[in-house]
């Protein structure tokens, strides 16, 4: 017997006969501040779910289906989310600080106001989503951005080798520091790790 209980209140929200909530099906759960610290919620289906503001830390969550969930103002600080199915998914003012996202996919998801900071977006699709956001640090080595709006998003010191930006909206954006080899802009183009360096003159060039 599992009880999933709200994190202040301890009333329980959800009472199921299992042992493990790894890999079941609980899609269209309500479990709005809920405490699932540490929960193993791997390959769980909590697609159309409430998760606002559930407190998600540690939590194992890779390959679980949270598409057209609601996460806003969830807390998910480390937790492992790779693989995971966030199509359409809200998180909107989450905190996902160093969260594994690696592979997972947030196309048309909302995370406007959410903190990124440090997270492993490593060949994330993220393409036609609100990443308004603060992406500070966050590696997004081959991330699939295209189409996003990245309008006036924190990617200082965040690594963007290879990730495709094409069509994204990147007014206002701070790429400060930010690593670019690779990486297809906004326009299309590819940038190249030498664009804006001067030109080295041969040894024997004086002129």
């Amino acid at each position: 017997m599992i009880e999933i209980k709200h994190k202040k209140t301890g009333e329980v929200l959800l009472r199921v006969d299992l042992d493990t909530l790894a890999g079941e099906k609980l899609a269209g759960a309500k479990l709005c501040g809920a405490d699932l610290v540490g929960a193993n919620l791997e390959r769980t289906v909590l697609r159309n779910s409430d998760l606002r503001n559930v407190d998600f830390r540690r939590a194992n969550l890779a390959g679980a289906s949270l598409n057209e969930a609601c996460l806003d103002g969830a807390i998910l600080e480390f937790a492992n989310m790779a693989g995971a199915d966030c199509t359409s998914a809200l998180f909107r003012d989450a905190d996902l600080m160093k969260a594994n996202l690696a592979g997972a996919i947030f196309r048309y998801g909302d995370l406007n106001g959410a903190n990124l900071t440090q997270a492993d977006l490593t060949g994330a699709d993220m393409s036609m989503a609100d990443l308004r956001a603060n992406f500070h640090c966050a590696n997004l080595t081959g991330a699939d951005l295209r189409a996003a709006d990245l309008t006036g998003a924190v990617l200082t010191q965040a690594n963007l080798e290879a990730a495709d930006m094409s069509h994204a909206k990147m007014a206002g954006a701070s790429l400060l520091g930010a690593k670019l080899t690779g990486a297809i802009t906004a326009s299309g183009r590819r940038h190249d790790a030498q664009a804006g360096k001067p030109a080295v003159r041969k040894w024997w060039q004086v002129w």
